[in-house]
């Protein structure tokens, strides 16, 4: 009776999921996430479309003489118009039918007919032989029951909510793959927390699953900031990734009309040439070996140098700053290695962001284990391209440095995240150092406001532990000596091994014979 009582006493999110999870059988989770979110994503649409149903029926006030069957009424409202065939209500009733999956899949052509924004967005993937029809018989009634009795009023924020749970969900069961199209959410939220995005253009040129567009808008809101004072821009290169993305933003009612598609990606077709945003937010892939460098040796972004070929963790950082707005900031997620390495030129643009630049503003070590798709250890570079005046005191003379390699707790054996108690630690002491009023105080072991000279002093290194006082063992990590290391060792196995197949082959063939 306990455990029953406990079960039931699972937030809503969680219920969902495992329900969800049982369905799934011998279908992978990079595939079942498009049907689930597929699911989800018609059911908000239809939710919209249904409340706006009801008020242009019942024609009172503004809505008097209205016809409910009108799309320029629903588009005047912001609101996706949904054919009958697309309505969550005709599903539902077609849930126990052999030719559900079909069903699905034509609704969803119906709905892009429709609605030109989400053209080429919606998964059509529900009458596949793999899908057994009353597993998605039962998905839709499950999805069916979200938002129900006096939720259905804020329907929009819980099937919101459902589908960013989800995404992490799905993101942690497919592990490395996952994480290609998921920042993990601890790590979204502490930097929309420390950049506190308010108001202006918003940009993430390597947006996954729009994410950090999510938090923005969820900032601003928990802030009794008026959402329509932020406008969003992105870029993604996967297009499976983007459309997930699109209807993440959807479900949220973001506008997502400047969050574009192309295989190229941003360095051969930057898709916002002439954006200058106010703030950046982005997570981009690490130490990319293939992005095109040779095409773009003499490209205007490479104002600090030219990055290497090999790798684009400093072709990012170029990137970001070029599409910088004279007051803008960026919070960025980059491979820990950028913030020693001194191969190919990397420490000549390392220093040039310093000292002509003058763009470092913070640098954050993040504890191991945070990446679904990577060990490779990670920091945050936050930049500005105004640190001298503003609404913010002058850090022109120095760069304070956060070390949380000690903070997170392990959700799983091994995936780590950071509470919101950590969350806001290291948001609060960046607060207190770039603010006029703030009362920042140096703790050794955690933060440490260091002058430009004893930057310089250092070489241009920028890992925290040699400023706040911590041993250099994690931050001198050298990622290539490391696989080299481990690479020999898996090859000596190996011939170990073959060695002891043979012996073993040989024994057997004596006792045969």
């Amino acid at each position: 009776m306990a455990k029953a009582k406990a079960e039931n006493q699972e937030p809503l999110e969680k219920q969902l999921w495992k329900a969800a999870d049982k369905l799934r059988k011998n279908i992978d989770a990079a595939e079942y996430k498009h049907i689930v979110q597929g699911l989800i994503f018609l059911k908000y649409i239809s939710d919209s479309f249904e409340e706006h149903f009801v008020k242009l029926h019942a024609g009172e006030g503004e809505y008097a003489g209205a016809d409910p069957e009108d799309k320029d009424e629903y588009k005047a409202e912001n609101v996706f118009f949904v054919p009958t065939e697309s309505r969550w209500s005709f599903l539902q009733a077609q849930a126990k039918q052999p030719k559900i999956g079909s069903f699905v899949d034509e609704a969803m052509d119906a709905l892009e007919q429709e609605n030109p924004s989400l053209k080429g967005v919606l998964p059509k993937v529900f009458a596949r032989q793999n899908l057994d029809p009353a597993s998605l018989g039962g998905l839709i009634d499950l999805v069916g029951n979200i938002a129900l009795s006096d939720a259905k009023a804020r329907s929009a924020d819980v099937l919101g909510h459902v589908f960013e749970y989800f995404l992490g969900e799905f993101a942690l069961a497919e592990g490395k793959q996952g994480g290609q199209f998921y920042t993990p959410r601890s790590i979204v939220e502490l930097l929309v927390k420390m950049l506190e995005p308010y108001q202006g253009r918003v940009f993430d040129p390597c947006c996954g699953s729009g994410g950090m567009f999510v938090q923005s808008e969820k900032f601003v809101e928990e802030h009794q900031g008026r959402v329509n004072d932020i406008s969003i821009y992105g870029q993604e290169s996967n297009q499976t990734t983007w459309r997930l993305a699109k209807m993440n933003l959807a479900i949220r009612g973001i506008d997502s009309s400047q969050v574009r598609w192309n295989n190229e990606g941003s360095f051969l077709n930057d898709a916002h040439k002439d954006l200058k945003a106010d703030y950046i937010i982005a997570n981009p892939p690490f130490n990319v070996s293939d992005w095109s460098g040779e095409l773009l040796r003499t490209d205007g972004r490479w104002q600090y140098g030219t990055p290497p070929a090999g790798n684009a963790n400093f072709a990012w950082l170029q990137h970001f700053a070029y599409h910088l707005a004279p007051s803008g900031q960026a919070g960025i997620v980059l491979a820990k290695g950028a913030l020693t390495s001194k191969t190919s030129g990397e420490g000549d643009i390392r220093k040039a962001l310093i000292e002509d630049g003058n763009l470092i503003d913070c640098i954050v070590n993040l504890p191991a284990k945070l990446f679904l798709n990577t060990q490779i250890p990670a920091a945050l570079w936050f930049m500005s391209r105004n640190r001298s005046n503003g609404k913010f005191r002058n850090r022109s003379g120095e760069i304070l440095f956060i070390d949380t390699r000690n903070l997170g707790h392990l959700i799983n054996r091994r995936t780590r995240e950071l509470s919101e108690e950590d969350i806001q630690q290291i948001a609060n002491t960046y607060h207190n150092w770039r603010n006029p009023d703030g009362n920042y105080e140096d703790v050794k072991g955690f933060c440490c406001s260091a002058p430009i000279a004893r930057v310089k002093e250092l070489d241009y290194v920028l890992t925290p532990g040699r400023y706040v006082g911590l041993p250099d063992d994690e931050d001198d990590f050298d990622f290539k000596k490391r696989f080299t290391a481990l690479k020999a060792e898996f090859e000596a196995q190996l011939l170990e091994e073959t060695e002891l197949n043979r012996e073993i082959i040989e024994n057997l063939a004596r006792v045969v014979l």
